[in-house]
């Protein structure tokens, strides 16, 4: 992970509409940067779902909230329409975004090792500045407690850090 105050990775890259869309010209703003694995994958589709269910949330904190894959722009413009989604997704196929960014690792799954996104989230000031971040996020954690079931939403850490990186 980036260390919080460390300056944030510059990046161009396109959006699901094929806009390029830079940090630089972000400046000024909140962003909330999300890396997820894959479009249309169950996880993934719950961050996407939830992150635009807030999103009236975070723009009322003058954030901006992106997503980023490997996916390709046509893959994430039928993502967004499949799930009517109304966050910005960025492509980065060449992965370099991801490196810069510490979430492009090894992975291991049922004993096969390969490179993939780890799922990640940080947050990046106004000033450009890595302001929060999470690692191996785990977008709904269930846990039992007093004999009820509690679901902790990851939006939720990020809505409230948020707030008090405003405060």
């Amino acid at each position: 992970m980036i260390e919080v105050g460390k300056t944030a990775p510059d990046f161009c890259l396109p959006n699901q509409d094929d806009v390029e869309i830079c940090l630089r010209d972000l400046r000024g703003k909140w962003i909330v940067l999300y890396f997820y694995p894959k479009d249309n994958t169950p996880g993934c589709t719950t961050e996407a779902c939830d992150f635009t269910q807030t999103q009236i949330e975070f723009a009322d904190m003058d954030a901006i909230i992106m997503g980023v894959s490997a996916d390709s722009t046509l893959s994430h413009q039928k993502f967004i329409e499949k799930h009517d989604l109304e966050v910005t997704l960025l492509s980065d196929p060449s992965t370099k975004m991801m490196q810069d960014y510490d979430v492009w690792k090894m992975k291991k799954n049922y004993g096969k090792e390969y490179m993939g996104i780890v799922r990640t989230t940080y947050i990046v000031s106004p000033e450009g500045k890595i302001a929060a971040g999470w690692d191996n996020v785990k977008v709904r954690v269930k846990r039992k407690k007093d004999g009820e079931t509690i679901e902790k939403l990851h939006v939720n850490e990020v809505k409230e850090k948020l707030n008090e990186l405003r405060a």
